[in-house]
Parts: structure tokens; sequence; C-alpha cells
């Protein structure tokens, strides 16, 4: 689409046309675009607020755990809830009524009420968990109707729906929130404050990635196994980068004084889900002949414009142990997460070895110990109630979000650029610019701002 198209496409779009939010055509038409904005969302904020009224949309698994952490968070309240199954939407209801709320209204209409959640309700966010497809529909609804948005990852899944997203934000001047919760983990976050007070000296590379055996997940009969093994039928690419990009990027201050330059991608073949239909399903039931795209094991090189390097694997149709890799490296030690915690610092730690992290608890973010009590017990370890704290507090007191709308399309264009990558034999992809040379300008990243 040319620029003029683009800006007609958005106008039309906003009100009628928000679903076409999964093209899997115009991936490099665009990806280069530069196009123009005098008013950029660069530590957007908007102005304090007393009571976030929140719509939620979808509602399963993890939908649910955002809605119980969220009942407990001061300031916030369901008011509206969504999702294509009516006994959830009622679930949700009685939780919200048991926790001293008014019944918030419900939305089950089928695929596409969550517009007329976004087009009829008098909410401040809309919040969406609901599966990968759905995500870019939902944050341009809101966002097309007065609200921000806020939604589980990816954001997107195209670099077409990666500048939608910028544009609608820019434009309707909304926040568009990716909610990431691995940058809120105890040791990325440690690992994030050791960067930033420069134990690590110069951040030089990066590894990081997905590594967790889905196949039973994949082929369950309800959650994610309604939808997520269909993506691997079509798509061969990175196809979930950010729980470790995330942390990454953050670390290495992308859009904040540098920015992805360009990535290279080679997928394996692709067996681990074949092998494990036709093992598990007899002969004539639908799993076991089927057929999938999605490599077994998806490895990404990204350069950063200062010179930077990162790579990102994506690894869960094979037997393995659950392991969300992380490892920093800079010009004065490293740090990694697994297999095991640990740090090697020049002139501190001993020899050519490693040394334990628990030596460095020092270095835990105050964000994190000031949240532990509040959050033990809650998703993930905790971190999920410490990702939903965050957005709500900014949003009450009118600071920018951690995670902005440049972070999340920068974050999830990996999904659709590593797919180019892989259909043309490991070439070099260029980054869109989404900031428009604004990264180049130094700010600080609005977690690190936080006193205990």
């Amino acid at each position: 689409m040319s620029q003029l198209d683009r800006r007609d496409f958005f106008k039309v779009g906003a009100a009628v046309g928000v679903g076409l939010t999964t093209m899997a055509t115009g991936l490099a038409q665009t990806g280069n675009a530069q196009i123009l904005s005098t008013d950029p969302m660069l530590d957007f904020r908007v102005p304090p607020m007393d009571v976030v009224r929140i719509g939620f949309v979808g509602v399963g698994g993890m939908g649910s755990g955002h809605v119980r952490n969220l009942l407990k968070i001061p300031g916030c309240q369901i008011t509206a809830v969504c999702d294509i199954v009516p006994e959830k939407v009622a679930r949700v209801q009685k939780w919200v009524q048991d926790a001293g709320f008014a019944k918030p209204t419900g939305y089950s209409r089928g695929d596409w009420d969550f517009k007329r959640l976004c087009e009829t309700e008098d909410l401040d966010l809309v919040y969406t968990a609901t599966p990968w497809r759905w995500h870019t529909s939902v944050l341009l609804a809101a966002m097309a109707n007065g609200k921000h948005g806020a939604t589980e990852v990816n954001a997107a899944f195209n670099t077409e729906d990666c500048w939608r997203l910028v544009e609608a934000a820019e434009k309707t001047k909304k926040h568009c929130v990716l909610m990431e919760n691995c940058c809120y983990d105890r040791t990325e976050m440690r690992i994030l404050n050791m960067v930033k007070q420069g134990l690590l000296g110069d951040l030089l590379h990066g590894e990081c990635g997905y590594l967790h055996d889905l196949r039973g997940v994949k082929f369950g009969n309800g959650g994610e196994g309604l939808w997520r093994r269909e993506w691997a039928k079509t798509h061969n690419c990175n196809l979930y980068p950010t729980h470790g990009l995330g942390p990454v990027a953050q670390c290495m201050d992308v859009n904040r004084g540098d920015a992805f330059d360009f990535l290279v991608s080679m997928s394996s073949d692709s067996r681990g889900l074949q092998e494990y239909g036709a093992s598990h399903y007899p002969e004539g039931h639908a799993k076991h002949n089927e057929t999938y795209k999605l490599g077994d094991v998806n490895t990404t090189l990204i350069r950063t414009k200062l010179g930077k390097t990162i790579i990102v694997k994506h690894d869960t149709n094979l037997p393995r142990p659950y392991s969300r890799d992380i490892l920093l490296q800079g010009t004065k030690g490293l740090v990694r997460k697994y297999p095991l915690e640990q740090v090697h610092i020049e002139g501190k730690t001993k020899g050519h070895a490693w040394e334990d992290m628990k030596a460095y608890e020092s270095y835990d973010h105050p964000l994190w110990k000031t949240m532990q009590g509040a959050a033990k017990g809650a998703g993930h370890g905790g971190m999920d109630f410490t990702e939903d704290y965050r957005l709500i507090d900014n949003l009450r007191h009118g600071r920018p979000t951690d995670i902005d709308v440049y972070d999340a399309v920068a974050w999830s264009a990996v999904v659709g650029l590593s797919g180019q990558s892989v259909a043309n034999r490991g070439r070099s992809i260029d980054f869109p610019d989404f900031t428009r040379g604004r990264w180049k300008t130094k700010r600080p990243l609005q977690v690190m701002e936080f006193k205990a």
C-alpha cells in the first residue's frame, strides 16, 4: 500500500475494517515505509485517573488469571467482560460481584462482539487475552473508540499490523501496551538492574528464547489446543519471540538510543508435531496425519543499529525441559539464567569460573522487592501480578507505560520478518523504523524510574 492508501485505510478501518489483521500478504510492501508523524508517542502519558475502568476481552486461561489479579489491585474496576463462551462471561461476572463490585456488562454474541463492547461501554482500558489472531483487532477497536489498549503477546504477527497499531496510537493518542510478563520476573529484573548499573560494561550480545515442550498443549482438546496448533500448519518463523526478546531489548535500550536494524532467520525441518500426532492418535483420526510448516527449532539473529547482536530461539515442538533462555554479555562480563543463574564479572569473579547469582541479590530491582509480597502466589511466580499492577499504577499516576507502542511492535515484528527470512534461505531482512528515526533519542526506561 502507498502512504496515501495506508492513511485512507486507517480512517475507514477504524470504523468498519479493524478485522483485516491476519493478512498473510503485505509483509514486505511497507516494511521500510517512513510514514511521517508530527506527534509521536515517545514517553506518552495521560492525565492521572482515580479509577481505571476496564473492559476485558477473552477470559480463558490467561484472561482469568489477569482478572483475578486486577480484582486485587487498588484503583481499577472491571465494568465489562467479553468472551465467545457465555459461561466464561458469567463466571467472571460472579467473581467481580463477589469482590464487592457491580456486575460487569457481558458480551458473548460471537467472535466480533468485542467491537460492540468498545463502541458501547464507557471505559478507560480494553485488555485482551484472546487467541493470537484477535490481538491486533481488539487493540485497533479499542483505540478507534477512545480507549487505551493492552494485549497479551504478541501484539501483531506481520509488519502491516504493526504499522496499523503505531498509526492508531499516534492518531487517537491512546496507549497501546504489550503485556510481556517476562519483563517482570525476578531474575530478568535483577539482570536489567545489573546492566543499568554498569556491572557488565557496554553490552554487545544477548541470547534468549522460548524453549518449551508444548506438544501436549497444542494437541489438547481445550484452551490453547483449540487454536495454537493451527498456527504451526501455516507459519514457519519465530512464532513467539517476546518472552525472551522483551527483557533483552530493555537491557539494550532498544527504541531508547538503539534500534533493531536487520535479522536473519533459519528453521530446522518440521518433524516433532507430525511424530507426536502419529504416535498419540490412531489411523483415521483427524490429528494422526496432520502436516505442519513450523520448523521445530527456529534460530533468529538480530543486529542493532549500534552493533549489538541478539540470538532469539523458538523451540516448542520437541521433547525438552522448559527453559526461558536469557544471556547478556558486555565488555566487563556476562550473566545467564539457564541452565543455572550465574554471573562472571571481570575483577570480581575468580579465574575463568562462573559464580552463583545469589551473590548478587543486592541488585534485585526495587520494583520486585516492593511487589514480592503482594505478588506471591500469582501466576508465573508473581510476574503476572506485577505487570498488571504496573499498568494500572502508571495509568492512575499519569506516567508513561513501561512498554509502549514502539516496543510492542518492534518485539512483535520478529514474527513476520523471521518468516520472510526463512522463506528466502536466511536472507537478511531490514526492520521497519517504527519510531521514524526517534530511536536515536536517549530516554529513560520507565520501569527503571521506579523508587521503592
